[in-house]
């Protein structure tokens, strides 16, 4: 097909929804630092400024991938939106859930960690407003106080995303430079008024441990590695 001929039927049957798909399959097939806007319009046949009208940049289509990345888990039906038996099952769930969400797009994932969340102080991978909200209204109906359920968000973002970016890059995912835009946009009232939790928590979630969960995880790490060693001598030189 001529490149002047293309348009017409294929244009016609665009919308968001498909090109955010076609982009995430060309990730997963070629990696994130080939997705061009020219390379996407050439895998749906139709000139790269027929995608400008659905995602207006580059910027906005790596977005909107991550917002579909991320609903995934809404479909996955052995994710739960709230406990039904106890706090630790609920917390293991979601955890495998966001799992098998980075271990099927995992030239994609990187970019979770490395687009603006809704909320400059919310924490990739956990970092849409619906999930965080679910996480922390699971937490607390089952009894953690404010801090305990803020602190919790912190140490689960923490090990989930330190684990699935090394998990991801032994699959081939490039994972740096990271593209990482921040805006400095705050969310506005209208928009956390559906996440009350998230609302009441702004300020403890805001707080920055990162230094302090190093450290925390780090003195974890070396308890285990100690349990190990004495483990192993238990059995022989």
């Amino acid at each position: 097909m001529a490149k002047g001929d293309r348009s017409g039927g294929n244009a016609s049957r665009l919308n968001r929804a498909v090109i955010i798909a076609a982009a995430i399959d060309f990730i997963d097939e070629h990696g994130l630092p080939g997705l061009t806007m020219r390379r996407l319009g050439d895998r749906l046949e139709v000139e790269a400024m027929a995608l400008y009208h659905y995602v207006p940049s580059r910027e906005a289509l790596l977005d909107g991938i991550v917002e579909v990345i991320i609903d995934e888990m809404r479909d996955d039906p052995d994710v739960p939106d709230a406990p039904a038996d106890g706090w630790q099952e609920f917390v293991v769930k979601l955890a495998h859930g966001i799992r098998r969400v980075a271990l099927a797009h995992p030239s994609s994932f990187p970019l979770v960690a490395s687009r603006p969340a809704e909320a400059p102080w919310l924490r990739p991978p956990l970092r849409s407003l619906f999930w965080v909200e679910t996480f922390l209204d699971g937490l607390r109906a089952e009894g953690f106080g404010k801090e305990a359920a803020a602190d919790a968000y912190r140490a689960f973002t923490s090990f989930l995303l330190g684990h699935l970016l090394l998990e991801v890059s032994v699959r081939g995912a490039d994972i740096g430079p990271l593209d990482v835009v921040d805006d400095g946009e705050e969310a506005g009232p209208e928009e956390l008024a559906e996440y009350p939790n998230v609302r009441e928590l702004r300020s403890q979630l805001s707080v920055d441990r990162s230094q302090a969960e190093f450290e925390e995880s780090l003195e974890h790490l070396m308890e285990r590695m100690t349990l190990m060693r004495d483990e192993d001598g238990a059995f022989g030189p």
